[in-house]
């Protein structure tokens, strides 16, 4: 399935820079180049459709779990229904995008990428890690219904059920015309970018990466020999180099870079130094135009640097956590989309916005006033240190706004 920006490209004319005919151009003055129209991208963090949102889905899969304190994933549904309701299964495809669809179909973003941290998988052998998320194969269409681009894989999910959960992943993502990166049948392939079409005869390049903080094993790693995610060895300045090296040989005049990354710990908004260090020099040194970072269960700062955006943490977007009791604090029942402008020709921000949303019943919905109030006012607070404001907007949408 094609998404709605793809099956318009070819159609959407170029906006380059024009001369129109006035009389300052007569005199001999160049007017001002035409601002062009943004490039839009809806990013957001952990899609996480396996578990609990798989049993209410059409097909769900075998419930058991491994877990130390839970056997059935039937358990987190009935946590939910404990806190919001009875849900009515199974439910529709689209049903836990929710308000969310709306928001898509009412922005219509170019191009859609989510973190997919689900196997999407028939596989019933577990790997010994405490927790394993899966969703049926026979349930893909939950990602068809909104309308997704590019699923990153490189995450500390994706091999829960193995390598055959890790193949089938990729067969059905494949199958269902879904484009992926960070994960692959060997090194190669995990490494290389999802390539997608853009407005304008352009190209975003969407790279994805794994990192061994956000509790990827290092024997997820590929192999010439072995199927695995793209896990970098380190935060370091050679792992700049080869990444720098890896965009040289692929990018091409006009295209665009993003560098979606799963790092970091679940809880707290602090973001370690070398972080910040690491998202700076892949802009300063492998042409990176955006950092779309995840791991995080809720939404971490937000920073502009040198006109680029850089996204710590995006916070979890669909999860079965409702009812889960542990770290109220963070409220990581509300989630982010985050629609993020940028310029076709130099790749700097423009326009960023962002809609505040809270799952119940395993659904997205559009937030309270009052909620999106706390996450305008937290957000604001924790992204300042690096220049950067948000403040509530209209129809309470987030605006940010740097320096």
């Amino acid at each position: 399935m094609r998404s709605a920006a793809a099956a318009k490209v070819g159609a959407v004319a170029a906006q380059g820079i024009g001369r129109a005919e006035s009389s300052t151009e007569k005199a001999g003055q160049l007017e001002p180049a035409a601002h062009p129209d943004p490039l839009t991208l809806f990013l957001c963090g952990d899609v996480m459709t396996g578990r609990g949102l798989d049993q209410i889905m059409p097909h769900p899969s075998s419930p058991q779990l491994f877990e130390p304190y839970v056997t059935s994933a039937l358990e987190y549904v009935r946590l939910a229904e404990q806190i919001n309701g009875r849900i009515r299964r199974p439910v529709e495809f689209d049903y836990v995008w929710g308000d969310a669809l709306t928001e898509l179909n009412a922005r219509r973003p170019d191009l859609r990428i989510i973190n997919l941290e689900t196997s999407v998988t028939t596989s019933d052998n577990p790997e010994p890690k405490g927790i394993n998320y899966r969703m049926n194969p026979a349930n893909i269409a939950c990602l068809l219904a909104a309308d997704i681009d590019c699923c990153v894989l490189a995450n500390n999910h994706v091999l829960d059920w193995g390598q055959r959960g890790l193949l089938e992943t990729l067969d059905t993502l494949e199958r269902s015309g879904l484009g992926y990166t960070g994960a692959g049948r060997d090194r190669e392939t995990a490494s290389a970018p999802s390539i997608l079409p853009a407005p304008g005869s352009r190209r975003v390049l969407v790279y994805a990466f794994a990192s061994e903080s956000s509790g990827v094993p290092g024997t997820w790693a590929a192999t010439d020999k072995q199927a695995g995610v793209n896990l970098l060895p380190d935060l370091s300045q050679s792992s700049v180099d080869w990444i720098a090296d890896s965009i040289r040989s692929e990018k091409r005049p006009g295209d665009l870079v993003i560098a979606s990354i799963h790092w970091g710990s679940n809880w707290g908004y602090a973001v370690p130094r070398e972080h910040t260090t690491f998202a700076r020099r892949l802009i300063d040194e492998a042409a990176i135009d955006m950092v779309h970072g995840h791991s995080s269960h809720h939404p971490r700062p937000i920073e502009v640097y040198r006109g680029k955006l850089i996204l710590y943490g995006c916070g979890d977007f669909l999860n079965d956590y409702e009812g889960i009791e542990g770290y109220e604090q963070f409220r990581d029942d509300l989630m982010l989309m985050y629609f993020a402008g940028m310029d076709p020709r130099t790749g700097e921000l423009m326009d960023p916005e962002l809609t505040p949303m809270q799952i119940r019943n395993f659904r997205l919905n559009r937030t309270n006033d009052a909620d999106a109030r706390w996450l305008a006012g937290i957000l604001d607070s924790v992204s300042r240190p690096f220049g950067t404001s948000v403040r509530l907007a209209a129809d309470n949408r987030l605006q940010v706004s740097w320096a």
